[in-house]
């Protein structure tokens, strides 16, 4: 081979191993996202309420691109927002707080990986757009928060863009 065709296959070579190199960090960067901590002034990005006004769990999403999460005062609003048809962000990382270990009535951290947590759908728990879906850690917590409240035990897969209707929450409230 000559020597001009050797450096021409070492510099496209060099090339393809930067690009898998540079593609395997984007990858690593967005596993390490950490959720971050609701204080007294966060507010819900869809409505602005506050979320440490208003019972049940929380949620947040990082969006690809951006350092900070959106808040959710409501499990059903986070949803409501991932599963419309318009929503095109990427998504980066999903977190809902662990409601087997957070206080129901001022839920603070415990926050686990939305895709990972187990749901409780239809229960008689209220959270700030109402009748709310619970989120845990883990499937037997689900199970016994589903045997007090009701409702039923669903995985993230599971919830459709049907479910979550806004309209029975501060959001469509005509005495505001």
């Amino acid at each position: 081979m000559n020597p001009i065709n050797q450096k021409r296959r070492t510099v496209l070579l060099t090339a393809v191993m930067l690009g898998i190199l540079q593609g395997c960090g984007e990858k690593k960067m967005e596993q390490s996202v950490a959720p971050l901590e609701i204080d007294p002034r966060t507010t819900c990005d869809l409505d602005g309420m506050l979320l440490s006004d208003f019972p049940g769990p929380k949620a947040q999403v990082f969006y690809a691109g951006q350092n900070n999460p959106v808040f959710f005062c409501d499990t059903v609003e986070l949803f409501h927002t991932l599963l419309a048809p318009e929503q095109v962000r990427k998504v980066q990382a999903v977190y809902v707080q662990d409601m087997g270990k957070a206080d129901w009535e001022q839920p603070q951290g415990n926050w686990i990986d939305a895709n990972a947590a187990y749901y409780v759908f239809g229960s008689r728990r209220r959270g700030s757009m109402g009748t709310t879906i619970a989120s845990f850690s883990q499937e037997s917590a689900a199970g016994q928060f589903a045997t007090q409240w009701g409702g039923r035990l669903l995985r993230y897969a599971d919830i459709r863009a049907d479910m979550v209707d806004l309209s029975g929450g501060a959001l469509h409230d005509s005495k505001m």
